[in-house]
């Protein structure tokens, strides 16, 4: 089967952007989940749904990686539930680096990849810190 996870921060977001992507997968896509909450954690409903269902060589595709989560420590931790516990796969639409049917025997593109998925969940969370601080400040 294969997933498509879209997520915004926020009730008044809009996941356009998101799901025009799903769109162009159009019919191939079996379900689509979509939540409207934080990437600060994975205490969210559509996510908890989704990894529910998900079996061996399913795949989850979502357009960017900070869609999946912006916390520096879970975010890897969730990635190696679903791609190794579980068997399931991953593609980031906006980052084909990180699409973890293709590098799954090459050691090196192993490494790469996971460096590049280290880097990016430390952007997203620093990006989620800051846009905190900014709104604490009324920025």
């Amino acid at each position: 089967m294969t997933y498509f996870y879209a997520r915004v921060s926020s009730k008044d977001q809009n996941l356009d952007r998101q799901l025009e992507a799903a769109r162009s997968y159009e019919g191939k896509i079996d379900r689509i989940f979509v939540d409207k909450e934080s990437g600060k954690n994975f205490e969210r409903p559509s996510w908890k749904e989704m990894c529910s269902v998900l079996s061996l060589g399913d795949l989850v595709i979502v357009l960017d990686l900070d869609r999946i989560g912006r916390n520096y420590e879970e975010t890897p931790k969730e990635w190696a539930r679903i791609t190794k516990e579980i068997g399931a796969d991953i593609q980031v639409l906006n980052m084909p680096l990180l699409d973890t049917r293709k590098n799954g025997n090459d050691l090196t593109e192993r490494f790469v990849a996971d460096l590049v998925l280290q880097i990016l969940v430390y952007v997203a969370e620093n990006e989620r810190r800051t846009s905190k601080r900014r709104q604490k400040e009324g920025i």
